[in-house]
């Protein structure tokens, strides 16, 4: 009798071990979003791409930093679809002109996300952010680390030559954990529920489950980009500097 209730009660954990493993993967993939790899979407030329289709307006459009446009790209450390994007994205990077200003906005939709933030913003603060931007994604997605506590991610700012001390300060610092409101409080406003996400110039947002691949995200973004560029053309009388309008600062500076 006993051996049969001692089953019975491993086979109903055993199946609430599934059912919660199942509930936190499902939770965790609605926020974190890759390309659907949909053929008939990445075949749309620029002229054809639809709001609320390949890209949705947000409402109210949100102030940018400065006078370029400025393109946004929202994610997360921990994120697989994040990773996989950052390669093609850094490529676009590299070939933009000098009115388009690159950003990029941690998300926090969960609290086990809001070390990886702090530790954006601490990167940042310190002049490491190029340094170790890249290689925090290989460590997490290759190396298979965690990075989830304050002394794996001293120990990681260290092997790019960062004071511990100095590391704690500043991650713990009011500063940065204004940057991470700020930042969450911008999300928000953006209307964004997954990454990988990109905003362009506080008025648009498209990701790979719109656009359909990471190609196709940047491909959306250039026209979103192209139509800023004229659109300012149109509003700037001949012989001014065209310089836009004043905002304040975004959570993410250059």
């Amino acid at each position: 009798m006993r051996r049969e209730i001692s089953w019975a009660l491993g086979a109903q954990l055993a199946a609430w071990v599934a059912f919660f493993t199942t509930f936190m993967g499902m939770a965790i993939a609605a926020e974190t979003s890759g390309p659907e790899k949909n053929k008939e979407v990445e075949a749309v030329q620029p002229g054809s791409f639809q709001a609320g289709k390949h890209y949705k307006e947000i409402a109210p459009p949100q102030p940018v930093t400065g006078t370029g446009i400025e393109v946004l790209e929202v994610f997360w450390y921990g994120c697989p679809h994040c990773y996989d994007f950052e390669p093609t994205l850094a490529r676009w990077q590299a070939r933009q002109p000098e009115d388009v200003a690159f950003r990029r906005l941690p998300a926090v939709f969960r609290p086990s996300w809001h070390l990886h933030a702090k530790a954006y913003y601490t990167a940042e603060a310190l002049g490491v952010l190029d340094k170790i931007h890249v290689p925090f994604f290989k460590a997490l997605h290759v190396d298979k680390k965690t990075l989830d506590d304050e002394a794996s991610l001293a120990d990681f700012f260290a092997g790019f030559g960062v004071d511990k001390n100095e590391f704690s300060q500043v991650f713990n610092s009011f500063t940065v954990e204004g940057k991470v409101q700020q930042g969450k409080q911008a999300i928000q406003r953006f209307g964004i529920d997954g990454v990988p996400a990109v905003v362009v110039n506080g008025k648009y947002v498209t990701s790979g489950s719109m656009a359909g691949s990471y190609d196709a995200v940047l491909t959306v973004v250039d026209f979103l980009v192209a139509r800023e560029r004229e659109t300012r053309a149109t509003q700037t009388p001949a012989g001014s500097s065209g310089s836009a309008q004043s905002a304040p600062p975004s959570p993410t500076p250059p």
